[in-house]
Order: structure tokens, then C-alpha cells, then sequence
């Protein structure tokens, strides 16, 4: 009880303390333009030095401005992430800012300018010296046109509605420097406290929704209303304008939640009682809310929501009747609970933020809902309850979110700048990261208390201040016995992955003795249990594991040694945490069908039909058996044996690979693989091709970047059964292939380069390829490729053209395309092309090359999604002089590189659409594989 009373009077004098005290005093008087979709603005800004240092100027964010062109950081980040939305905008979609005129408090003009030529961050000359403690206050004449919600969710809404966020212009914080950084839609700007005074004249047709006091006067046209709004100690101003209010509110324990996010299913008593809940929840975990509303928005949701399967469509919702809305309701009100009231830099020390907002997430999970699974009421069905996945709890979807990162080599410290981070980890892995290290950290000091109370600490030290990360670390570090710098120097601050394995166990009289490995370079606590009948005999902490080190435990008839039983760490491998005291297997092996969760308690294989099709072998039926489970593996393999209904065979594949993480950057990854595969090449033909490899990847420090490198080298050999009607010289063939590719591929620009070197028995050739792609700012699109390729020596004109250079379809010799029919010359499926080679879309007279070939290949858009191409080049074969080719048509792209038509229109054969059987010369590509048309989605992701 004593202890609750200091909590609540240490509340209360630092609130009163708080609400006598703010930085900086803001007045804003502005017009809305509805029908324009202008704000007219003057504005007093009436700034504090709270520093120590002397300032001459002032800066300020205008990040209103961000959206004024294409080029903007903004612009960019848009562009980076594959978001055509913004590029693509009309004009008058788009934002902006014009400025009028700033004076100081006498009238007097000041110079300012957009610092750096960057579009959304003033420098303000303020034409004297301002000591600390001292203040001025000047005054900004501008209009802002709100931009279209499309870009970010916030802005003007089709149906006249306005939601705004950074809409005005706002001092920066300076905390011994100034803090400015621009707008790139990652929600973090970093404003200082101030007391808000604004008044907004509006149609009277609208209402506003805000968490300010607010009075309303009617004025004398009744055209239009004036909103007066009152805030002090806040850091932001968010506005919903809209014709018919789609918030409702509740209030509880003294504070009124303002929402619009909606479960028509629910009851509004059950919403009540579900948000009245999160509130208390946060108060006790966190402490009292300074300010008397709370305003959370489905804007706010959808642009940070609860990622994963409770975002399924309402008919095949998982969850019981109002979880899912509790836990929306749960993430955005706390998050909206930290944004207001503890002022960190949210893009340099985010982590503090996001740790907290997780854990605070978990722990409410484990206290109201300790049953809920990941897949809710999924995991009770027949046959989805046999999964793995139905096993796994709610909260594990924070540990697979981070784990996904890691395995796929793209995890970032938590440190990492916000505007660093790839999209994934920003959205998700880093904030997951956070939690769970959290929760890893409050099992390893062995006492539950200690972490909840350093965050209620935390908070209620800081709440309304400028604080960081350090300062949670000074109280976690007073309230601890144990020593916890490896998490605040190994965890929070790098991306060393947690790997440990129990290497070997020798069983003493009455001990056991465990070498426990450490697989990565760190100094981070494992736990080590021992089991006797599946129940836990003993756990015991294991520190400062360099390299391996020995434990001896008490051998209490343990049957089984478990790392991490609790499963609170976030290793990136588990498979190697178990070791059986008694028996033979360590780890059953377990067949699954489809596709699930990696068990690391099981060796799992899983199994699934695969049907696939080509002319030769008709319909293929098969069973694909392999191991890769939702997140990637460093070995994978898959095992496909099939049977061909037309061509009465059984053909197949198989694919084993292995990659190798050496660094983060450069030289990153080897990848050694081998595959073989066996399917008709012609009818009643088979072909078999078996392909060892080894592959070498680069890439640079920067994982935003798209920039890759790519050395292969592999070694080709293919032996095709024998056509006694039309016989080969040469069945069999084995080629040794080094090829090195770079790219860099973007939205708008993407630059890629193939040198490929071949030899065989018979011939050797050597070929580049150089891809170009630009989108301009005007909209216009050119796409330029390039392709030269000669043999250094050729001895195969007993085979004809099959190991010659292919002007517009490659025989494919090396079985590396994805033919529908590779033998076909005649019928639809001739009709398919694959852009590689000369790339050429008519079909010539010239369309072999055996001794050398250069053609350059470019289209460009003239509406949308149709285009013009022309290709030409030279075509050279022994004993014949070099012969000029050339083709043109119009090109349709549905899906670029994916699924496109090509029409051609003139080419060496003449004006070809006047041409008899036009409908056969008309070419297509097709992409089949579901993984390469899955990368068109998830390439903003990563």
C-alpha cells in the first residue's frame, strides 16, 4: 500500500508540475478552402530557448510541403518502395506550401529560406540573438494545399471529408543541436511541446474531430462556422473534418476515447467494456494519461496495424466476438498513449518507443487472453489443428515477424535509423524485435517485477519531457542485481542473430555435464532446462558464452536438455535445442501435409501435389516432398517425381541448396545447390540435366539500397534420348558456365549488366547484356536493352543452330526458360518468347547467329500500359557477310516482364500486319511461377 501511494503522489505532483510548465506557444488562425482544397493560415509562433547555447536562428518543419513535386524526399521514399501512386499523381493531387511573408513581432521581415534546397525544413534568420531563457515570436502568412488521402491516408477524401496531419508549420526540437529531418511517410516527426491556440473558419456543413478543447461559433453568412481549439503541453495536431462524424467515444476512468475504428459486429456495450479495459490496463502498466481524451483513428491503425491473420476479411475471421477489435483498439490507443506523452526523436531512437508498445501488447495477451492462439478458432478444425501453426500462441507472431527478418539476412539493429530501415523492419521486425527482447529480458532476471516497474518508472519520470533511451537504461540498471549490458550493447545496438546448440552431454554420478555452443559472436544468456516426463525438473541461466563453454546440473533423473524452454529468446535456430538424455532419435521425423510452421522439436517433411503442364508431356501429376516452411532455411530441398498423362512417363525434379551468411555487407552470402531434373523435350523424348553450383552474392551496407552483385558458377550437363527419325550429332553435352550479373532496380531507373562466358567441348562464346530502364518526369517511359555475344571458337555445325545465338527465341540449350513447348516451331505455344538474346519479337530469315550478334532492343510508352518497340541489329554467320535486322510493332503490357503481347507492325518481312495468318506472328510472354509473380508484391516489403 505504501508503495502505491508514493506511485500515485509522485503522479500527481510531477502532472501539476507538467501542466504549469510549456516550451513553446502556438496561434493559428486559418480558412479551409473546401472546394479548392486550400488552408489559408496566419500563424504566431512565440519560441523558447530551453537550451544552454545562443541561437541566431530558428528551424522549423513545413512538411506540408513534402508532397509539392515528385523529386521531394518524400517523392523518393514513395519511389524506393515501389509505390507508383505518388509518381503517377495529377497535379493537383498533390500538396503544397507557399509562404507569403514571416515577421517578427514588429513588423519587421525575416529571411528565411528552404534549408539545404530541401522542400519541408525552413532556416529562419531571426534577426538577433536569443540567450537561453529567452523567447521570440514571429509571424508566417501561407496557404497549404492539402494533398489526396492516397498517398499516406491523410488528406483530402473523395467524398469531401479532410483528414489532416502535419498541416502546419512547426518548430523544431534542438537538444544541443537542431533535429530536422524531412517527411517520408514513416509518421516520426519530432516536435517540441507547445500550447496550442487555433482557430478554424470551415463550411458549416462539417463537423471536427480533434482531441482539444473545442468552441463553436456560427458566423453571420451561416455559410460557415468558426472552431476555436485549445491544447497545452501537446506535440501535434491531428484534425478529422468530416460531413457526417464517423467517431464515437466513451469515457473512462476520467479520460474520453475519441474512434472510428469499427466492428459492426460488436455491440457498443462490449466496445465500451473492451476499451474501458485497455485504459485501465495502461494506467497500471504505464501510469495516469496527462490529458482528458484520447483520440485514436482507422488512418492511424491501417498505417501501423496489427500485421498477420487478423487482418482476414470479416467471413473467414478466426477470432472470437470482439478480440480482434480489443487488440486494433489495444495497439492504436497504445501507441497513440506514448506518441503524446513521452517526446522521444522517433526516428534516431525509436526502439525505447517501440519495445515498450509491445511489451505493454504481450503482457495484456498473456493476462486476458493466455489461451489465444496465432490462428485463433482455426486451430480447433480438423486438419488445420494437426499443423504446427495451430500450436503456436498469439504472441508468438512477434518472435516469427522478427525471425522471418533475420533468416532472410535483412535484419537491422534496432539503433538503425528509422529512414534506414527496409520497409519490413520498419513496419514490423524492428518494433517486434523490441517486444520480444523485453520479454527475453524480464525471464532472464528471473523475477517479473523488475522490468514492469523500470517501464512504469520510466514513463511516469518522463511523461510530457524530452527524454531517450539512455535514461530507461540508468533506472533498468538501479533496479537490477544482475548484470544486463550485453542487452543494451549486443542486443539493442547490433544484428547478432542468438544461435546455441547443446554440443555434447556426459552424465556424471549424480551431475551432468553440457557443453553448450555458441554458433554467433555475442556474450548473451541462454537458458538451459532439464526435463523428466515432459515436465520441468530444472532451468538454470548460462552467461558469457564465448565459442563453447561446460555447465554442470544436477542429474535429477532428467531425461531430455532443453535450451530456451520457455521459448522466450529469440534464437533464429531451435532446431538444435533439444538433446534426449534416453532413447535413439533426437528428434522424431514427422511427414505434414501442405506447408507449415517450423517445429523444432520434429524433423519435418512436408508433401503436396504439384500439377503441372507442357505439350510434350501433357498434364503432370506429382507429389513435391521438401522442407521449407514459412520462413526461409539456411538448407533447404525439395523432390518432385511426376508422371506425364500424355507422354505415359515418369519424369521429375530435384533441388538441394545451401546458404552460407559470411558478412552483412559485400561479399554477404555463397550459395551451393545442385539440381536435376528429367521431362520431354520432344515428343517421346526425354532429356536429363544435372547442375552442380556455387553462387556468390554482394550487396551493399545500405539495405534500402537494391543494388546487387551475383558471380555464378555451374556446371551444365544434359543427355537427351536419341530421335532415330531425326538424329543429333550431340545427345549429350556438358557446358561450364561463369556468369556475373549486376542490378539496380528501381522504380524509375533500373540498370542491370550480364557478362556470360560458355564453354564446351565443341564451342566457346562469350555474351553481355545490358538493360536499361527510365521513367522521366513527364511520365514517359524507355526501356533500352543491349545484347552482343560472339564465339570464340564454334565447332557445331553438325548441330545445326542449337548451340547458335537465337535472334528472337533461344533454343535454350542449358534448359534455363520456362518453355510451354522448347521443340515447338509451329502452333500457339511457338508463339512464346523470352526476352534474352537478341530479343528480336518477328520472326526473320536470319534467326540464328553461330558467329557473332549485337541488336539493341527499346520501347516506350505511348498510353499506360501500351507501347511502341523497335528492335535492330546485326546478325553475322560464317561465310556470309553481316545482315542488318530490324523489327517494329506495339507492345502491350499487362503485367511488365510477366505477362505482355507483342504486335508487330514492319520488319524485314515487309508491313507484316497485311501479311497472310497475321494471328500467328503475334508473340507473348507468360510467367507461371507463383514465387516470381510473389515478388511483384512483397518487393516493397524487403
Amino acid at each position: 500500500m505504501k508503495r502505491i501511494r508514493i506511485f500515485h503522489i509522485t503522479s500527481i505532483i510531477f502532472l501539476l508540475h507538467a501542466s504549469i510548465y510549456a516550451q513553446h506557444n502556438i496561434v493559428i488562425n486559418g480558412v479551409l478552402d473546401a472546394k479548392n482544397k486550400v488552408i489559408s493560415i496566419q500563424q504566431e509562433i512565440t519560441f523558447v530557448n530551453t537550451s544552454k547555447d545562443t541561437m541566431q536562428e530558428v528551424f522549423l518543419h513545413d512538411w506540408a510541403n513534402s508532397f509539392v513535386s515528385k523529386t521531394t524526399p518524400l517523392g523518393e521514399r514513395f519511389s524506393e518502395d515501389f509505390l507508383k501512386r505518388f509518381y503517377f499523381a495529377k497535379d493537383y493531387e498533390r500538396g503544397a506550401t507557399a509562404i507569403e511573408s514571416i515577421k517578427n513581432k514588429s513588423g519587421q521581415t525575416l529571411n528565411f529560406e528552404r534549408y539545404n534546397e530541401t522542400p519541408d525544413i525552413l532556416r529562419l534568420n531571426i534577426n538577433k540573438s536569443l540567450f537561453p531563457g529567452d523567447s521570440t515570436t514571429f509571424n508566417i502568412e501561407y496557404k497549404v494545399k492539402v494533398p489526396s488521402e492516397k498517398f499516406t491516408r491523410y488528406g483530402y477524401h473523395k467524398n469531401g471529408n479532410f483528414s489532416l496531419k502535419y498541416w502546419y508549420i512547426v518548430p523544431a526540437v534542438y537538444d544541443t543541436k537542431w533535429q530536422v529531418y524531412s517527411h517520408k511517410h514513416l509518421d516520426d516527426l519530432y516536435a517540441p511541446l507547445s500550447d496550442y491556440k487555433i482557430s478554424l473558419t470551415i463550411p458549416s456543413t462539417y463537423e471536427i474531430t480533434s482531441e482539444f478543447d473545442q468552441k463553436e461559433s456560427l458566423n453571420t453568412n451561416d455559410q460557415t462556422k468558426t472552431i476555436q481549439l485549445l491544447g497545452n503541453n501537446r506535440n501535434e495536431v491531428n484534425l478529422y473534418l468530416e460531413k457526417n462524424s464517423s467517431f464515437y467515444d466513451f469515457r473512462m476512468n476520467g479520460v474520453k476515447l475519441i474512434s472510428n475504428i469499427e466492428d459492426n459486429d460488436l455491440m457498443p456495450e462490449m466496445k465500451s467494456v473492451a476499451t474501458k479495459r485497455i485504459i485501465k490496463f495502461l494506467k497500471d502498466r504505464l501510469g495516469p494519461y496527462p490529458f482528458d481524451k484520447i483520440l485514436v483513428s482507422e488512418n492511424d491503425y491501417k498505417n501501423n496495424p496489427v500485421y498477420g491473420l487478423n487482418q482476414l476479411p470479416d467471413i473467414l475471421r478466426p477470432f472470437p466476438d470482439g478480440f480482434q477489435y480489443e487488440i486494433k483498439q489495444l495497439k492504436s490507443i497504445t501507441e497513440s498513449y506514448l506518441e503524446k506523452t513521452l517526446i522521444i526523436n522517433p526516428r534516431y531512437d525509436a526502439w525505447i518507443k517501440d519495445a515498450i508498445h509491445i511489451y505493454i501488447m504481450m503482457t495484456y495477451t498473456e493476462q486476458y487472453y493466455p489461451d489465444m492462439k496465432i490462428i485463433g478458432n482455426l486451430s480447433k478444425i480438423i486438419g488445420l489443428r494437426w499443423f504446427h501453426a495451430a500450436d503456436l500462441d498469439f504472441n508468438d507472431q512477434y518472435f516469427l515477424g522478427y525471425k522471418n527478418m533475420a533468416r532472410l539476412f535483412l535484419d537491422q539493429p534496432l539503433t538503425e535509423p528509422q529512414d534506414k530501415l527496409v520497409k519490413f523492419n520498419k513496419n514490423i521486425a524492428n518494433a517486434y524485435k523490441a517486444g520480444i527482447g523485453f520479454k527475453y529480458l524480464e525471464d532472464y532476471l528471473e523475477d517479473d517485477n523488475i522490468l514492469a516497474d523500470a517501464v512504469r518508472e520510466y514513463y511516469i519520470n518522463n511523461t510530457l519531457k524530452i527524454t531517450n533511451s539512455k535514461e530507461f537504461e540508468k533506472i533498468l540498471n538501479k533496479l537490477t542485481p544482475k548484470n544486463i549490458d550485453w542487452f543494451f550493447e549486443d542486443y539493442i545496438p547490433t544484428n547478432e542473430k542468438l544461435d546455441f546448440k547443446i554440443k555434447s552431454v556426459k552424465k556424471r554420478k549424480d551431475s551432468l555435464e553440457v557443453i553448450i555452443k555458441n554458433k554467433r559472436n555475442n556474450v548473451m544468456p541462454v537458458s538451459l532446462a532439464g526435463l523428466r516426463n515432459g515436465q520441468l525438473v530444472s532451468k538454470t541461466w548460462v552467461t558469457d558464452i564465448v565459442g563453447k563453454k561446460k555447465v554442470k546440473i544436477a542429474n535429477e533423473d532428467i531425461d531430455k536438455l532443453v535450451i530456451d524452454y520457455d521459448q522466450n529468446i529469440p534464437e533464429v535456430n531451435r532446431r538444435n535445442n533439444h538433446r534426449n538424455i534416453k532413447g535413439l532419435l533426437n528428434k522424431p521425423i514427422q511427414f505434414r501435409f501442405l506447408q507449415d510452421v517450423e517445429d523444432p522439436t520434429r524433423s519435418q517433411i512436408f508433401y503436396i501435389p504439384e500439377f503441372e503442364f507442357n505439350v510434350y508431356d501433357g498434364l503432370t501429376i506429382g507429389s513435391k516432398f521438401y522442407n521449407k516452411t514459412f520462413i526461409r532455411r539456411d538448407f533447404d530441398y525439395r523432390i518432385t517425381p511426376s508422371y506425364g498423362f500424355l507422354s505415359k512417363k515418369l519424369i521429375g525434379s530435384a533441388f538441394f541448396q545451401y546458404r552460407d551468411q559470411i558478412a552483412d555487407y559485400d561479399l554477404y552470402q555463397i550459395k551451393y545447390a545442385f539440381s536435376g531434373s528429367m521431362f520431354s523435350y520432344a515428343p517421346d523424348l526425354l532429356f536429363r540435366r544435372f547442375s552442380p553450383s556455387v553462387d556468390f552474392y554482394w550487396r551493399p551496407q545500405d539495405l534500402r539500397s537494391n543494388e546487387r552483385q551475383r558471380l555464378s558458377i555451374r556446371s551444365v550437363n544434359v543427355f537427351r534420348e536419341r530421335d532415330d527419325n531425326n538424329p543429333v550429332e550431340t545427345p549429350d553435352y556438358s557446358v561450364f558456365n561463369v556468369r556475373y550479373r549486376y542490378s539496380d532496380f528501381n522504380l524509375l531507373d533500373f540498370t542491370s549488366y550480364v557478362f556470360d562466358y560458355q564453354i564446351a567441348k565443341n564451342f566457346s562464346k562469350l555474351s553481355t547484356t545490358i538493360n536499361y530502364r527510365k521513367v522521366f518526369l513527364n511520365n514517359r517511359q524507355l526501356n533500352l536493352r543491349l545484347f552482343a555475344g560472339a564465339f570464340i571458337y564454334n565447332d557445331t555445325e553438325k548441330d545445326g543452330d542449337f548451340f547458335s545465338f537465337a535472334l528472337d527465341r533461344p533454343t535454350d540449350y542449358l534448359f534455363d526458360f520456362s518453355y510451354l513447348g522448347r521443340s515447338e516451331e509451329t502452333g500457339l505455344v511457338s508463339q512464346q518468347i523470352i526476352i534474352a538474346e537478341g530479343g528480336f519479337k518477328s520472326q526473320l530469315d536470319y534467326p540464328f547467329a553461330n558467329q557473332w550478334i549485337t541488336t539493341l532492343n527499346a520501347n516506350t510508352n505511348i498510353w499506360k500500359w501500351i507501347y511502341a518497340y523497335g528492335d535492330a541489329g546485326f546478325v553475322k554467320n560464317k561465310g556470309i557477310s553481316p545482315k542488318f535486322v530490324y523489327d517494329a510493332g506495339v507492345r502491350v503490357s499487362l503485367v511488365a516482364d510477366y505477362f505482355e503481347l507483342f504486335f508487330p507492325v514492319v520488319s524485314n518481312n515487309g508491313f507484316e500486319i497485311n501479311q497472310p495468318n497475321y494471328n500467328e506472328k503475334i508473340r507473348f510472354i507468360i510467367t507461371l511461377s507463383p514465387q516470381t509473380l510473389i515478388g511483384l508484391f512483397t518487393r516493397e516489403w524487403y
